[in-house]
C-alpha cells in the first residue's frame, strides 16, 4: 500500500487548511505532493469506486502526531463528503469519548496531553459517501503508568481529577486525598 512519513512540527502550519483539502480532493495520488490529504483522498476514491471498506493506519512513536493526523483525515472526509459544515463530524468523533480521554491520556516529557492507548476509529458513510456516524474503540492501554511514572511525567489525567474531587460528598467513601500523598508521588 501507500506509505506516508509525516513529521510533527509541534506547531500549527498552514498546510491543513480548507483550501488545501479542496486542492487534494479529486486528484490522483501521484499528481500532488505527499500529504495526509492525498492518502485520505485515495482511500475515499477507492471506497467510492470499488464500494469496499478502506483502512488508513496511522503509526508512530509517542509525540509523533498520530492523533492529529487522524483528525486531519477525518476533517478531509467530512469536507469532501459534504458533512463538515452540517455536523462538524470531526469534533463529534473526537469528543465522543471524553471519559476514555481522561482515563487514557497523561502528561509525558513530549506532550502535556499524550494519549497512552491505541485507537481504532471506524467511520460510516451513506450511499452518497457522506459521513453518517463513527465510533472509536481503544486498545493497548499503557498499564505501567498506573503504578510508575518517569521523572517529569504524570499518571493518567483521571487520577488527578479524582484527587481534586476528593472533598466532594460522592467521593468520600473512596478515601482519596491529595495526589502528592500517594506512594511515589510525595515530594
Amino acid at each position: 500500500g501507500i506509505v506516508l512519513v509525516a513529521i510533527n512540527p509541534y506547531e500549527q502550519l498552514p498546510i491543513y487548511e480548507q483550501d488545501v483539502i479542496y486542492a487534494y480532493s479529486g486528484q490522483n495520488m501521484g499528481d500532488m505532493d505527499p500529504h495526509i490529504f492525498a492518502v485520505a483522498e485515495e482511500a475515499y476514491k477507492q471506497m467510492a469506486r470499488d464500494e469496499k471498506n478502506q483502512s488508513i493506519i496511522v503509526s508512530g512513536e509517542s509525540g509523533a502526531g498520530k492523533t492529529v493526523s487522524a483528525k486531519y483525515a477525518m476533517r478531509f472526509f467530512a469536507t469532501v463528503g459534504g458533512s463538515a459544515s452540517e455536523t462538524n463530524i470531526e469534533a463529534k468523533v473526537l469528543a465522543s469519548s471524553p471519559i476514555m480521554e481522561a482515563i487514557g491520556n497523561a502528561k509525558t516529557t513530549r506532550n502535556d496531553n499524550s494519549s497512552r492507548f491505541g485507537k481504532y476509529i471506524q467511520i460510516g458513510f451513506d450511499k452518497r459517501y457522506h459521513i453518517i456516524g463513527a465510533n472509536m474503540r481503544t486498545y493497548l492501554l499503557e498499564k505501567s503508568r498506573v503504578v510508575f511514572q518517569a521523572e517529569d511525567e504524570r499518571n493518567y489525567h483521571i487520577f488527578y481529577q479524582l484527587c481534586a474531587s476528593a472533598s466532594l460528598p460522592e467521593f468520600k467513601e473512596l478515601a482519596l486525598s491529595k495526589y502528592s500523598c500517594f506512594p511515589g508521588l510525595c515530594g
